[in-house]
């Protein structure tokens, strides 16, 4: 006992995996109950419902629509052959009378055609549910046949064939257990048929064994109809996946296109355009606007032509030239631009059968912009140039930290003038040599400084303090440097070693350039009206700075002074990326023309109105 109930459990946790795996035992109008009645309204696709029970896939929903509207007609059109046949069968037996198989026949005629408009024009949808749909159709072929046969069971005319109709699509709509259940009625309704009639024929055992084996092919085809029915529902709920699947996949790979910052451009053998991103469009013209939407000629514009050959001799080839393409195009305003392309050519895909066309193939262009190109391996070489410098600074500084040791014990003797000049000398490069090597490990990527909050407005303050004292200036109203600081204090997210470094560079830079006047360089913390930003700028009243020169302000090795390294502001861009700030420079048209802004990231921020002058 406890085997057969293990062996039940077992049968009924497989049902149930088989269903959540989208193959039900049972069939798809067991499904439908209750929801057709719910939402009747015409589908998407054109159908007379629309199904949004989660239990049945809408494919599945597609092909019972497709079933039952052809049986619903089906039906129509075999009453009136039956009328038909049933009057030719009188008027050929000159027994011109209504019988009772006639008016059966005749009211099943009147039901069917009411169904079948009813269908049709999408009205009484209270009545379209599952229940309903089964009592008016299959429930009244079974009636109405059932009650012809029953009536003469022996008559020329085989109604026996018609009971095939019902139990076919009971076996589709219904689930399995009913279905049988309805082959099993109709079986034992032709054995009582025969039995009825049996004393009054001569050939009562042929009679009951038609009807016994008549009853084995209804079960048959019960059966039969049943799997064919949920293999076909299979079929469809996969066939709507893997279409679902490749639609996501589709919009997936057409977001991601649309998206690249390189130019996709699909074109046939025609040198027609059939897709083209928006990074492409905008290369191809001067002002992305003006440029057509796919499909468009490759020959519509004078400047494409270049373009259009080499495609053309890339077709005529079979396939792109191995090694990118560099094309110089002309654009709509007579500027020329030139363009880096890559190409490849998809396959055509043939089913092996000399009769079928193959597909044609496309050229999918990669289209860059030459220029970016260029500037990329510029970045790729300054890395690398990077990571060179800094295994060199540090195989530098071991030496280097020798001889200024040996220059400082030579400065303990007695030594002459001109010595002591040389000595001097020795200093001064050396301590040159040293800031170059902190500048290059500076800017080499290593290890990071973790960010933390900062009073920003103390440190800014001592490292203002400190650096005057180190170049010799004094604090105050007619002091060169002027440090407007907000009283209250503010926090950053920051490191204070690397806020000391920014900051040094910065006013080295500015008192460089500035005027002797008071006030000549300025610093001013503004927290920041907005509460997650706080913004330092350092200001100085020199010359401004050219415009040649401004977009290279930021670059690494890149210096207006005979003895810089052009490392300073690289270095202090580099570390505020690090802690999520900003640097950048800003031209102003008064006093204090040079404007460099440090955008630093709030954090506990007090806002209070004022400022201490130091």
């Amino acid at each position: 006992m406890w085997g057969s109930r293990q062996r039940k459990a077992a049968r009924a946790a497989k049902s149930r995996e088989g269903a959540n795996a989208g193959l039900p035992e049972e069939s798809w109008f067991s499904a439908l109950e209750g929801s057709l009645d719910q939402a009747p309204a015409a589908g998407a696709d054109g159908g007379r419902w629309s199904v949004p029970n989660p239990v049945l896939r809408p494919l599945a929903g597609h092909a019972l629509r497709r079933i039952f509207g052809t049986y619903v007609a089906a039906r129509a059109a075999l009453g009136v052959a039956l009328v038909l046949a049933i009057a030719l069968m009188g008027a050929a037996t000159n027994h011109y009378f209504i019988s009772a198989p006639l008016i059966l026949c005749g009211a099943y005629v009147v039901q069917a055609s009411i169904w079948w408009l009813t269908d049709q024009l999408r009205v009484l949808r209270t009545l379209q549910s599952a229940r309903w749909q089964w009592w008016m159709t299959i429930g009244v072929d079974l009636l109405c046949f059932g009650a012809i046969h029953w009536i003469d069971p022996t008559s020329s005319l085989n109604f026996t064939a018609l009971l095939v109709l019902p139990v076919l699509m009971a076996g589709i709509l219904t689930p399995r257990l009913p279905a049988l259940a309805t082959a099993a009625g109709v079986a034992l309704m032709l054995l009582g048929a025969a039995a009825r009639v049996a004393g009054s024929v001569p050939d009562s055992a042929a009679l009951m064994s038609q009807a016994g084996l008549s009853g084995i092919g209804l079960f048959v085809v019960a059966l039969l109809a049943g799997e064919l029915s949920m293999r076909l529902a299979h079929e469809e709920r996969t066939a709507r996946d893997s279409r679902e699947r490749a639609r996501q996949q589709a919009q997936l790979s057409r977001l991601v296109i649309e998206d690249m910052a390189d130019g996709v451009i699909v074109i046939d053998r025609q040198l027609r355009v059939r897709a083209a991103n928006p990074s492409a469009r905008r290369l191809l013209v001067a002002q992305a606007s003006r440029c057509p939407s796919p499909p468009f000629s490759l020959r519509l514009h004078p400047g494409w032509l270049v373009l259009a050959d080499a495609v053309e001799h890339a077709f005529g080839a079979g396939n792109w030239p191995p090694a990118p393409v560099d094309l110089n195009i002309q654009l709509e305003d007579g500027t020329r631009r030139a363009l880096h392309i890559r190409g490849r050519f998809t396959r055509s895909r043939s089913d092996g059968n000399d009769t079928a066309p193959a597909d044609e193939p496309l050229c999918v262009l990669f289209i860059e912009e030459l220029r970016a190109v260029q500037a990329r391996l510029r970045q790729e070489r300054l890395a690398a140039m990077g990571r060179i410098s800094a295994g060199v600074a540090h195989e530098i500084r071991n030496p280097l930290a020798a001889i200024s040791q040996a220059n400082a014990l030579l400065e303990e003797d007695e030594l002459r003038p001109d010595q002591r000049r040389l000595i001097r000398i020795m200093t001064d490069n050396i301590e040159r040599l040293r800031r170059i090597v902190d500048d290059v490990m500076e800017a080499a990527p290593g290890s990071l400084s973790p960010s933390r909050t900062l009073d920003v407005t103390a440190e800014i303050a001592s490292i203002c303090s400190e650096w005057a004292r180190t170049v010799g200036l004094t604090l105050g109203s007619a002091s060169r440097l002027q440090v407007l600081l907000p009283p209250a204090p503010v926090g950053v997210v920051f490191d204070s070693d690397h806020l000391r470094r920014v900051l040094v560079n910065l006013l080295d830079n500015a008192i460089r350039h500035a005027s002797p006047a008071p006030g000549g360089v300025r610093i001013e913390l503004e927290p920041g009206e907005d509460g997650a930003w706080a913004r330092l700028s350092v200001a100085s009243d020199g010359e401004p700075i050219p415009l040649d020169v401004e977009p290279y302000l930021f670059e690494p090795f890149h210096s207006t002074r005979s003895r810089g390294t052009g490392l300073g502001l690289y270095i202090c861009r580099e570390l505020c990326e690090r802690h999520g700030a900003r640097i950048d420079f800003r031209r102003h048209d008064d006093r204090h023309c040079n404007v460099f802004e440090v955008m630093m990231p709030r954090e506990s921020l007090t806002s209070v109105e004022g400022r201490l002058v130091l």
